[in-house]
């Protein structure tokens, strides 16, 4: 597991001003922040490297995938066969995330479908797995507010 060190005030400066400007190259970074190119680059590669930064991939949007419906399902599995059954589950393609969570179900995933056909399949692949004993769907209607850190970045950086 990689070890993330704290974003502090002039990291979260840096990744504001990609996020405006994805484009952006080191040395216009440094010119606009008014910091060394050097420390730019230090602090950019150190970011990836620590994992502090998620892939690319990440921001793929699934709809562009042709997998236009999300939706939530909270999995119960067997506690004799949890690692099993989990590693099993990150072998569906359509699940995007999932965690371990409190409460009724052991596990919440996030799924990427194509529409509700093609939902019930990967639901119907999640339970053929050994090990997983029933699950529970939530179809999103609409993504009310996407995944941000914006707000969470200003706060680091003193920009709140």
């Amino acid at each position: 597991m990689l070890s993330m060190h704290l974003l502090d005030a002039l990291d979260a400066e840096i990744l504001l001003t990609l996020d405006a400007d994805p484009q952006a190259t080191v040395l216009s970074l440094s010119r606009t922040l008014g910091v060394a190119r050097n420390t730019v680059h230090a602090r950019l590669r150190r970011l990836v490297n620590d994992g502090s930064l998620a892939p690319f991939s990440q921001r793929v949007r699934t709809a562009a995938l042709g997998l236009p419906l999300t939706a939530f399902i909270s999995i119960s599995i067997s506690q004799s066969s949890s690692d099993e059954a989990t590693a099993a589950l990150r072998t569906i393609p359509e699940i995007i995330e999932m965690h371990a969570t409190t409460g009724d179900a052991d596990l919440l995933a996030k799924v990427a479908a194509k529409d509700p056909a093609d939902l019930h399949r990967v639901t119907n692949a999640m339970l053929a797995i050994a090990g997983v004993v029933r699950t529970s769907t939530a179809m999103s209607l609409v993504e009310v507010m996407p995944p941000r850190t914006v707000p969470l970045l200003q706060a680091v950086a003193g920009q709140e």
